[in-house]
């Protein structure tokens, strides 16, 4: 065939393709972190074929924190929406680009996902995705459960056999009524769970287009809108909030609580984590009376009212509750994985503003499941790299910012990371003003000294201290600088000045680890709690980790961390814990571990979660010890952590504000094996 005939023939078999081929759909979302606006997700449904089949062309980019990520997916389906294979290519950075494929053969899919692949047997529905998958393809899903008879569960097909157990299972949990323009829109208001931890919430218009998915359950609050709903994001947060509200309520139903009032807590190894007197008492008995602390001490000394219920405690060890001193409470599941871990009080370090404050009046004015809840209000300068929907340019925004936080009862400010060195200054003094503290990132206009020295009271994460102990001269744009010498004069200058000023330091040691372990290396050797957590939960961490080759530089900023928290620890540093957003509740127990393993007692390792803590939130008076009028927060132990640090891992019972819980049945509650 001469080459001019060819020509013709492939343009013809393309204008006849093209014929075929029809655009029936067309759509566009903005991607949405903490409700600031990060990127935008469009889509395309192609039907082509003498069989109808459909094509969905998805594409979205964003950047989060000026970090990039862009990803695609094709997904085929035939006429039914029926799942024929989906392609997912998600780029994460010039050299690192990750690709997720399932293949519908006649009764068996081909799954391939990470580094994992297997053949699956088809159910008699299923659905495809990869948990963080595009919102189109999660519109696909929907649109297929409710032409397939809204299965109780629906498969989606993964390539780890632990995903089987998790299918996903929607509801309709409402309607809403937006007003968008003057107009009315009504929007079918579904949750979503097993996508990803807990329930997401997702709206259907009319015409079955995904208006909105809010996703409160994941490491940070995510939200896609589609364009046309933009306008009403505020509308569509406060029905998502309220929902939230109503997913803790049916929690609440499912583990009540097993005592409360007045009751006893006997035969216990009390720890005394004050600092006065012996470290532990035996035989103690602990009397709780309208969530707070009556009396406490050795059975000999404390007398148990007739009549009143006793929890017998024998063989094991009670210590005041837990504080999770850097939290992003991301959802309802929280609170019930929190408290089995014996987490009391948790500080959430920057969420959104009306479920942060709607979730906090919710556990404290009506006891609900969860832990006490404080707030460190999250404040960035403006510009697409922002953290956040709250900004501060100038000084007087700064001030306005924290009268607003004041107002809603935030006990902080959290700084990020683009804040003007003036605007933290005037922050600083406004919040100090009004009786807050200032802890956070520390901006990059200034240093953990100047830092400060401009007004900070804390500082979240050890890598903002580290740079001021090493000597100078060090490139600071080289990825491997020198080792730190604590004993050079730069060193002891800036830990002075830190003891000087009471900074209190939350390393966050414990998500260093787990986000940057070497993959060559199980996330159950150092974490075995990964081992329990549901699906959902364990996929987001056995996808992280850095490559082999990094191991040695990785082991050694871990050699280096636990230096300089046990310098900090040895030189009076107030040091609290906390695992911002590693695996819930065993994080940190982990962060305890680190510290132990940072040179400190285990006693001192539980002081920085539970006095130590309390003290940095003002709240000493209060909480974080074993001692009569305080609140009633306390944690059964079976083991002694004392004498193993490890030992904290097995929480047997908590008892919060006065109301005592079965740890398993908690974890059991958001899916955890107990």
């Amino acid at each position: 065939m001469s080459h001019w005939r060819a020509s013709l023939l492939l343009l013809t078999l393309s204008i006849l393709s093209q014929a075929q081929s029809t655009v029936t759909e067309k759509g566009s979302l903005t991607l949405h972190l903490l409700l600031h606006p990060i990127g935008e997700e469009s889509y395309e449904v192609v039907r082509s074929g003498p069989d109808n089949l459909l094509t969905m062309n998805t594409s979205f980019e964003y950047s989060d924190r000026g970090r990039k990520r862009t990803v695609t997916a094709v997904l085929r389906m035939k006429p039914g929406l029926s799942p024929l294979g989906l392609e997912v290519k998600t780029r994460n950075s010039p050299s690192s680009t990750n690709e997720n494929s399932v293949e519908i053969r006649t009764t068996t899919a081909m799954v391939r996902e990470d580094e994992s692949s297997r053949e699956i047997t088809l159910p008699p529905k299923y659905f495809v995705g990869f948990g963080y998958t595009p919102a189109s393809v999660q519109m696909m899903m929907m649109r297929y459960w409710r032409s397939h008879g809204e299965p109780s569960s629906l498969p989606i097909l993964r390539a780890n056999p632990a995903a089987d157990a998790a299918a996903a299972e929607i509801r309709l949990a409402g309607h809403d009524s937006l007003k968008i323009d003057g107009k009315t829109v009504s929007l079918n208001r579904y949750t979503v769970a097993n996508i990803v931890f807990g329930r997401e919430t997702l709206w259907l218009d009319q015409q079955g287009q995904l208006a909105a998915v809010m996703n409160f359950a994941g490491g940070l609050p995510l939200e896609a809108v589609r364009k046309e709903y933009e306008p009403a994001l505020s509308q569509l947060v406060a029905s998502g909030v309220s929902q939230e509200l109503k997913n803790l309520r049916e929690l609440e139903q499912l583990v009540p609580p097993e005592t409360t009032g007045s009751f006893a807590i006997a035969g216990a190894t009390m720890l005394n984590v004050a600092g006065t007197g012996p470290a532990s008492v035996a035989d103690s008995v602990v009397i709780i009376r309208n969530g707070r602390i009556a009396a406490a001490g050795p059975r000999s000394q404390v007398t148990i009212p007739r009549g009143m219920k006793v929890v017998n405690a024998s063989g094991q060890t009670l210590l005041p509750g837990l504080w999770e001193m850097h939290t992003h409470y991301s959802g309802i599941e929280f609170g019930p994985a929190l408290l089995a871990a014996g987490i009391t009080t948790a500080r959430d370090c920057g969420g959104e503003f009306q479920f942060l404050t709607s979730l906090r009046d919710e556990l404290e004015k009506r006891h609900g499941l969860g832990p006490r809840l404080l707030l460190a209000g999250l404040v960035d300068s403006s510009g697409p790299d922002a953290f956040g929907a709250v900004s501060a340019d100038t000084p007087e925004e700064g001030r306005a910012v924290v009268a607003r936080y004041k107002a809603a009862g935030f006990q902080q400010i959290k700084l990020y990371t683009l804040l003007r060195a003036d605007v933290v200054k005037a922050i600083s003094e406004e919040a100090h003003r009004l009786g807050m503290t200032v802890t956070g990132h520390v901006p990059s206009a200034l240093d953990a000294i100047t830092g400060v020295e401009a007004g900070m009271d804390q500082i979240n994460h050890l890598g903002f201290v580290t740079p001021v102990l090493r000597t100078p001269g060090e490139n600071k744009s080289d990825r491997n600088p020198g080792p730190i010498d604590l004993n050079s004069e730069r060193a002891r200058k800036a830990i002075e000045f830190f003891q000087q000023h009471h900074t209190v330091i939350d390393p966050t040691a414990s998500w260093g680890e787990m986000a940057g372990h070497s993959r060559d290396v199980e996330v159950s050797s150092f974490e075995p709690g990964i081992a329990k957590a549901p699906y959902t939960v364990a996929s987001k961490f056995l996808s992280l980790g850095s490559p082999a080759s990094e191991s040695e530089r990785f082991h050694a900023r871990l050699v280096e961390s636990r230096a300089v928290i046990g310098a900090l620890h040895k030189a009076g540093i107030p040091i609290v814990a906390g695992s911002d957003t590693g695996l819930i509740g065993y994080g940190l127990y982990r962060e305890l571990e680190l510290y132990v393993e940072a040179g400190m007692t285990p006693l001192e390792a539980l002081q920085t979660a539970t006095i130590v803590a309390a003290r940095a939130m003002n709240l000493a008076d209060d909480s974080g010890s074993i001692e009569p009028g305080k609140r009633a927060d306390l944690v059964l132990v079976n083991g002694n952590p004392l004498q193993n640090i490890s030992d904290i891992r097995k929480v047997s019972r908590v008892v919060a504000n006065g109301r005592l819980y079965d740890s398993a049945k908690l974890w059991k509650s958001v899916g955890f094996r107990p």
